[in-house]
């Protein structure tokens, strides 16, 4: 039999080709850049997985960082306070009772609805229910204090008679504990488990070295915060209109009883209770750079050695700076937004209506396909020009007869 395959139809037949493989090599390009992020027009590269999660002691060194010191603390973490990249840590998420460093939680709280300039004069009742043995800095009953006095006494003298007046003035001792429990949960903090305000040993309550550092880095951004954790010395009214001195307890700051005070601390906040042992969150700042170390009850030394601890991971955090890669973050688990109506497509200004991300794929097709005509359009005049152009004069292929007789 015979069959017409004239020029015309090979040409038609390479300009649909060449319309398919236009087609088609958009869908390709994309697919070679999701496999390989480093191709031209790729996502950039993920950054490596969170070590936080996991036990025992990480640290993600580059040639040159120094060596980890040897830190006896059943939990502790270093991290860059402006980026909140964990530079290193161990049981960084591991509960404990966290005594008086949640202190640092109450007044990220408590600070920001209570203007230091209010006066108040203390009730009976607001200085009931203070566990035996706490620190406390002599508000008494009948007294009016500023709310910056009580402030004072929180942050220095660890007090957690002011903290009971203040929590008084934020609603009582129970809200108090559930919006502070609901500001962890913003910040990200979802080892903590908020009993009793003022870090006194209650069943139940525990934090983390991971959730004790991001209350600290974040108390830094508050103004009053840096400024009370960073006080050394203060005076605090006492009977018949007379004024005591009182001293900061976080002996990194103070460089009391035998402590060298850390060159370059700005705070934060210690503490002590027979179940959490030594707990302690410092920061200090260093050639532009500033760093938040947390501390939870060492199993070696004497009641100071949370402190010589602190300062050999700062010293160490300052030298490893730059020299190692981050093994977490500080922001990783903060709550995200709540979800709402995706957003229109942005189209540019002067844009065209529809060349909106939603026209993409078929004015590709279409600009694909007038690729191809315009191909197809060239080969025929090609052909013209040389006599060849099949129904002029083109050319029959003769197949061999089928034997079967069709």
């Amino acid at each position: 039999m015979t069959i017409g395959f004239s020029s015309r139809m090979s040409v038609a037949t390479c300009g649909f080709c060449l319309v398919g493989v236009l087609g088609l090599a958009p869908a390709a390009v994309a697919a070679r850049a999701a496999a390989d992020p480093g191709a031209p027009g790729g996502p950039a590269a993920a950054p490596r997985p969170s070590l936080l999660y996991r036990p025992g002691t990480h640290v993600r060194p580059r040639v040159g960082a120094p060596r980890l010191p040897d830190v006896s603390a059943r939990s502790w973490l270093v991290a860059d306070a402006r980026t909140g990249e964990v530079l290193a840590a161990h049981d960084a998420h591991r509960k404990l009772p966290p005594a008086s460093t949640l202190k640092t939680l109450f007044a990220l709280t408590v600070l920001p609805s209570l203007p230091g300039g209010i006066r108040h004069r203390v009730g009976p009742e607001e200085l009931e229910g203070i566990g035996a043995g706490s620190s406390l800095v002599g508000v008494a009953e009948g007294r009016a204090y500023r709310v910056t006095d009580l402030w004072r006494g929180v942050f220095l003298s660890s007090g957690n008679d002011a903290v009971r007046v203040l929590a008084a003035l934020n609603g009582g001792w129970r809200t108090t504990a559930r919006r502070m429990q609901a500001k962890a949960r913003s910040l990200g903090a979802l080892d903590t488990r908020v009993v009793s305000p003022d870090g006194y040993d209650a069943p139940g309550q525990v934090s983390s070295a991971y959730d004790l550092t991001v209350f600290g880095r974040a108390g830094l951004r508050s103004a009053d915060f840096a400024r009370y954790c960073a006080t050394v010395e203060a005076g605090f009214p006492g009977r018949g209109g007379r004024v005591y001195p009182i001293r900061n307890t976080n002996r990194l700051l103070t460089g009391a009883d035998g402590v060298e005070r850390y060159r370059g601390l700005i705070g934060v906040k210690n503490g002590y209770t027979s179940r959490a042992g030594h707990t302690l969150v410092a920061a200090a700042r260093k050639g532009g750079r500033t760093l938040v170390v947390t501390v939870m009850n060492p199993r070696e030394g004497d009641g100071f050695a949370v402190y010589e601890e602190a300062r050999s991971l700062l010293d160490w955090g300052f030298g490893a700076a730059g020299r190692v890669d981050p093994v977490g973050s500080l922001d990783a688990l903060r709550t995200p937004p709540r979800p709402g109506p995706d957003p229109a497509p942005a189209v540019p200004a002067g844009a065209a209506p529809g060349s909106g991300p939603g026209w993409a794929r078929p004015a590709a097709v279409v600009g694909a396909a007038g690729l191809g005509a315009g191909a197809v359009a060239l080969v025929l005049r090609f052909l013209d020009a040389l006599g060849l152009r099949g129904g002029r004069g083109g050319r029959a292929v003769r197949t061999p007869t089928d034997p079967s007789g069709s």
